[in-house]
């Protein structure tokens, strides 16, 4: 395959100033969040273990993103063993997915990418040779981006309505192009709402990691949408004023029960909307929704290094030795949850029935 520094089109290329990853034809050119807002800077990543270390420290992230990662990372890991056979590349492929696996336990997007490649290689027929065997593996890496591109779009479609005539929304972390492949979750409300209406998006700061601060408001601000950062303690009084008709967030992980697994501090926010009577909306990819998972206490929960908590910006302000719990994760009963909204439409309780309905569309 002939080397090309991107291989997205002009017009796509001025759309968007900015591209949370891409294929260049040799690599994966990935943009590196954790420097976001001060730099923009974008990362080569050639091998598995530049992925694995990419996804675990946060540089790109977000379970639709993520899975779109680490199925690149998968082709990369698989390529650089130089297979002589499709026999080799599937046992190659196999012990790379192990150690992707790895790199983060809650967002179901990866292992559902890693699944989803060693299926297209175990349908190749027996005579496939190690050469095509690796084109599959990246021509799925590639269908999944692509899809994840349009599956952004049907959620912002499905989903803009139920913003119409509200004068401020509220979200929390980074649901948008930065954690995905196309427009984004949550925020695709956002951008195709937009289109038609006028409104403030007021967006939490997310900590301990400020995804909010860092990389909603810069993302929404590129897009020309009216911002307003607030502290995680603030949006109680936000909804308490009727400042925000809605909520909406995304996901990593939804059990079969309707139960959402989604960045630290959602949790506390769906059950202060519930009590303010205004509709907490999450937004995710099929792919997100987790059948194997019963409810929201089976899933794993990551927990992250101390120093996150401890340290500002490299600057101590917490006193040395201080103990620390920090998940990354929290889990929103589904109870809390007024709909879900995917790229299949609008899914609503009870949940074990939608989704299954919604499955069986996509097929």
């Amino acid at each position: 395959m002939p080397a090309r520094r991107s291989q997205r089109t002009a017009k796509e290329t001025a759309a968007r100033p900015f591209f949370t990853l891409e294929w260049t034809g040799r690599h994966v050119r990935l943009l590196d969040q954790t420097l976001l807002p001060r730099r923009v800077r974008y990362l080569s990543i050639r091998d598995e273990k530049a992925m694995f270390e990419a996804i675990r420290a946060l540089r790109v992230r977000g379970a639709p993103a993520i899975g779109v990662a680490a199925a690149y990372g998968l082709y990369l890991g698989t390529r650089n063993r130089r297979c002589r056979t499709a026999h080799e590349v599937r046992r190659h492929a196999a012990s790379v997915a192990v150690y992707l696996g790895r790199s983060r336990p809650t967002a179901v997007n990866l292992f559902w990418a890693l699944d989803r490649c060693a299926a297209a290689l175990d349908s190749l027929p027996g005579d496939t040779d190690a050469e095509a065997a690796l084109d599959r593996l990246l021509e799925e890496a590639r269908a999944i981006e692509r899809e994840d591109e349009e599956t952004c779009e049907a959620i912002g479609r499905n989903g803009a309505p139920l913003l119409r005539g509200l004068r401020g929304v509220l979200t929390h972390c980074n649901a948008g192009a930065l954690a995905t492949a196309g427009q984004g979750t949550a925020l695709s409300l956002f951008y195709t709402a937009a289109r038609r209406q006028n409104f403030t998006v007021y967006v939490d700061e997310t900590r301990p990691l400020l995804q909010g601060a860092r990389l909603t408001a810069w993302e929404l601000r590129q897009a020309g949408l009216d911002v307003r950062l607030i502290t995680d303690n603030t949006a109680g009084t936000v909804l308490q004023r009727g400042m925000a008709g809605a909520v909406v967030v995304g996901a990593d992980r939804i059990a079969a029960n309707g139960d959402v697994a989604n960045k630290i501090g959602t949790m506390p926010l769906a059950i202060v909307a519930r009590y303010y009577k205004v509709p907490f909306y999450v937004a995710a990819p099929l792919s997100t929704l987790d059948p194997a998972t019963r409810t929201g206490r089976n899933i794993p929960i990551e927990e992250r290094g101390a120093e996150e908590v401890t340290r500002f910006g490299g600057t101590p302000v917490a006193p040395p030795g201080t103990r620390v719990f920090s998940p990354a994760f929290d889990v929103t009963p589904a109870r809390l949850v007024t709909a879900i909204v995917t790229e299949a439409g609008v899914l609503r309780p009870p949940y074990r029935r939608s989704f299954a309905g919604a499955l069986r569309t996509r097929g």
